[in-house]
């Protein structure tokens, strides 16, 4: 008894005094009632936690001497649990020692593909590992906004918009994404002057005698220009040039000879200024450019330019960076970082400019000159380039200590936007305004720096020279990105050759979409020819997709019940769904978007032939596996920037180069279908063809809720068609349907108080006037003969009110009576 006691106590711990009474559980002596103690006991306890049974567990285990009956599982599930426990501590057991677990071995495992991108520092594909854990500081060199943006620009910022968002969404990067507007710019500064100085020709609207001599004029060092131009892309461009020009003229040049109309003359002096006006700026430039001094002057055009910039990139779908820095905002930081610059020793002053000492850079044991194109030093070609049309004269350039020096700090010339500076008015050079405005967000290192393949030197060798010498480290960037050239049918483009084509008029022929398409199907390295053929492969491209996720939106479609959407796995299914992993390694390596792109076709592919075959067997495609691939290749389309919205599967409804407005896309097709089932009602309530009614009342109440469309009939007027939430419309059904049920219950149920009603009156009916009153004995104790009551329950003479209210209700009873008579003598 005491070992019953013991458990006994536990189980009352257990489950609370209130379950059993105590004195009652002490009383219990036979196995059975002790069993159903015990299974109560484990209903509401673990049982099976412990690997080795409790002193609790073997004395009650040693008190039943049989296993529990079946109905009291829990107690039999414990007894089994404990009797193998005993089994395995029991030394006379078969199995010696405690049983334990078998030793686990890991799987070998295979090698997981780690995302590498091709170093221009290195010239190979190195490991991407960035500084700081999981986020990556990246810097973009931005546009110089002095002209309309073109596919050059496109090709630069759709490839790194494309790299950005899949480090950012696929590899799940925290990406912080700095770049620059250069707005204060030798060609800024020129191409200012030159439109305001144009501009104020025009307008003093000049004789064509006057534009015929002063376009001769221009044209003179024009000529000789040309005939001094070796490189054969640029030599072309002029000859167009001047060809132009040669046409123009000849029609004013008749004139001296030849009377024409003066509305002739004038439509011909717009031709000749048109088609010379570069030639004309630009001598205009050369005789008053100097005296151009109005600053604003030279922040219109840039400030201009940038707003169309960014309207071209938002067509283009590319994302706006998270930090933008302007040059014109950062002039005091560009100052400062000079004035480090010098005063660590790599830069000196020189006629109010400052340049960077490379000899004294490259000579230093921590530093090395042109990381990126070393075998480029001394191409005085690009370095001029790199310093800009207005500082390579002569003057300029003996103000250096080595030709391979580049300006830091530019002494202002009459003409040029100016700034103080401890050397005097001038303004920034061109490599430094990187170097500063991203030293000023990102700090001494950035994990990415990206820009178009031609920047490589002597425009980022530059930066890194300068930032390295302003911070004294030799890592200021860790990995350089460079994305390829483009090209225009195979020629090669250049703003400065007039050889391109406009963001926008690259947007009239192909959606953002497919120009996005084009870019992803090429290695965002290599050079991209832009041409018909390019395009029109992409645009089969989104075609095979966009039929692809059509399918498969239909597959759907098709009706099922939820546990129906689950179909077997065969071998087929297995393979299919194992072709996902190509595009990942195809990512990993360098962002092979190409190589990726080509997976998801091959896996389109796969899956047509799958669906091909299942209906060619007359079988039905497996309907999850095949939302499963449709809604990855979505999502991967996603992640490239090449699908807007949040629909699960498939290109957005209305395209992706417009705001899609759901309702304007979709209420004309509602509204012919509205119209349409106004007219089959209409018909149906005139032949009275019920089935056709009720038909229309089904696409009302169950099919367009489904879509998220109300339909609201009025007698009378058009149907109104509304686009609602989906949720709210089947909330809406869901009410809609309970009210009618609860309008149908109260119907039957006032039915059935009708029929009670109608068969109490009934019952009454049958009573005669002269027995109403006698069954009331607790009222009356008198009647007369014809059963009317003449004294109360207490023997006294009812008196005459009494009488007089009695007597209506005994002359009412007697007419229902005779009316139920005659109801019956009638057959009712």
């Amino acid at each position: 008894m005491e070992s019953i006691e013991i458990i006994i106590s536990i189980i009352i711990i257990g489950i609370g005094s209130s379950a059993f009474e105590y004195g009652f559980l002490l009383q219990i002596s036979e196995e059975a009632a002790l069993t159903v103690a015990l299974n109560d006991y484990l209903t509401s306890r673990s049982y099976l936690a412990g690997f080795s049974p409790t002193q609790v567990d073997q004395k009650a285990f040693k008190l039943l001497h049989r296993p529990p009956d079946p109905q009291h599982v829990h107690a039999l599930r414990w007894y089994r649990h404990i009797a193998a426990l005993q089994q395995d501590l029991n030394p006379e057991s078969s199995i010696k020692g405690k049983r334990v677990q078998p030793p686990w071995s890991p799987p070998a495992g295979t090698d997981v593909p780690q995302l590498r991108l091709y170093n221009s520092l290195t010239r190979a594909k190195e490991l991407f590992v960035p500084q700081k854990g999981n986020k990556v500081t990246w810097y973009c060199c931005g546009p110089t906004v002095y002209d309309a943006s073109h596919m050059g620009h496109a090709r630069s910022y759709i490839s790194f918009d494309i790299l950005r968002r899949i480090l950012r969404d696929y590899f799940k990067y925290d990406v912080i994404y700095c770049m620059n507007i250069t707005d204060i710019d030798d060609k800024i500064i020129k191409r200012a002057r030159q439109n305001y100085l144009l501009d104020q020709y025009k307008e003093k609207r000049p004789q064509a005698a006057q534009i015929l001599q002063d376009v001769l004029s221009a044209r003179t060092p024009f000529q000789t220009q040309l005939a001094s131009t070796t490189d054969p892309d640029k030599k072309q461009m002029l000859e167009r040039l001047d060809s132009a020009v040669t046409a123009s003229l000849q029609p004013l040049q008749a004139c001296s000879t030849f009377r024409e109309s003066q509305i002739q003359q004038w439509e011909d002096r717009l031709v000749l200024l048109e088609n010379s006006k570069d030639l004309l700026a630009d001598w205009l430039d050369k005789q008053f450019g100097s005296h151009v001094t109005e600053n604003s002057i030279f922040s219109l055009l840039p400030k201009y330019w940038e707003e169309e910039y960014h309207k071209d990139m938002e067509a283009l779908n590319v994302l706006p960076p998270d930090v933008l820095t302007r040059v014109s905002e950062y002039v005091p930081e560009i100052v400062e970082f000079v004035r480090k610059i010098v005063s660590n020793g790599y830069g000196y002053e020189s006629n109010g400019s400052v340049y960077f000492d490379t000899s004294k850079f490259d000579s230093s044991p921590q530093h090395s000159y042109a990381k990126l194109v070393p075998e480029a030093v001394g191409d005085q070609k690009a370095l001029q380039e790199g310093e800009g049309d207005l500082s390579i004269s002569a003057e300029r350039l003996s103000e250096k200590k080595s030709p391979n020096d580049f300006a830091l700090w530019k002494a202002s010339k009459p003409g040029e936007p100016s700034w103080d500076s401890p050397w005097g008015k001038g303004r920034p050079g061109w490599h430094i305004e990187c170097s500063a405005m991203a030293g000023s967000i990102l700090g001494e290192s950035m994990d990415i720096h990206g820009g178009g393949f031609d920047l490589r030197f002597p425009h980022h060798d530059n930066e890194l020279a300068q930032s390295e010498a302003f911070f004294e480290n030799d890592y200021w960037v860790r990995y350089f990105l460079h994305t390829g050239h483009l090209t225009i049918s195979g020629c090669k483009m250049s703003k400065s050759l007039k050889n391109f084509i406009t963001i926008k008029d690259a947007l009239a022929k192909n959606t953002a979409r497919q120009l996005r398409l084009a870019f992803l199907m090429h290695s965002w390295k290599d050079t991209l020819d832009y041409s018909s053929n390019t395009m029109e492969s992409a645009v089969q491209y989104e075609k095979f997709m966009n039929e692809f996720f059509l399918n498969v939106k239909d597959i759907l479609r098709a009706p099922t019940d939820i546990t129906g959407q689950f179909e077997k796995w065969e071998t087929a299914e297995v393979e299919l769904n194992n072709g996902k992993s190509a595009v990942h390694e195809a990512l990993c390596d360098n962002v092979d978007t190409r190589t990726a792109m080509e997976e998801m076709r091959t896996l389109v592919s796969q899956s047509n032939s799958y669906i091909a075959s299942k209906k060619s067997a007359k079988l039905r495609p497996n309907r999850m596996l095949m939302e499963s691939i449709a809604a990855y290749l979505t999502n991967m389309l996603k992640i490239f920037g090449a699908i807007e919205g949040s629909d699960p599967i498939g290109f957005p409804m209305g395209g992706q180069s417009q705001s899609v407005d759901l309702e304007s896309t979709v209420m004309p097709y509602l509204t012919v279908l509205s119209d349409f089932r106004e007219h089959v009602r209409k018909i149906a309530r005139e032949q009275k063809v019920t089935e056709l009614l009720q038909l229309c009342d089904v696409v009302r109440d169950d099919m367009l809720p489904e879509l998220g469309v109300r339909l609201e009939d009025h007698e009378g007027l058009p149907t109104v068609v509304k686009l609602v939430d989906k949720e709210t419309l089947l909330k809406e059904r869901e009410e809609k349907k309970r009210m009618e049920e609860e309008k149908k219950m109260k119907k039957l149920e006032a039915a059935k108080k009708k029929q009670e009603q109608e068969m109490a009156k009934l019952a009454k009916m049958k009573i005669p006037a002269s027995e109403m009153f006698r069954s009331e004995t607790d009222k009356y104790s008198k009647f007369d003969e014809t059963g009317f009551p003449t004294h109360d329950v207490e023997g006294k003479e009812l008196s005459k009110g009494q009488a007089k209210k009695l007597r209506k209700l005994y002359e009412t009873q007697e007419k229902l009576h005779n009316e139920y008579l005659q109801m019956n003598q009638n057959g009712n």
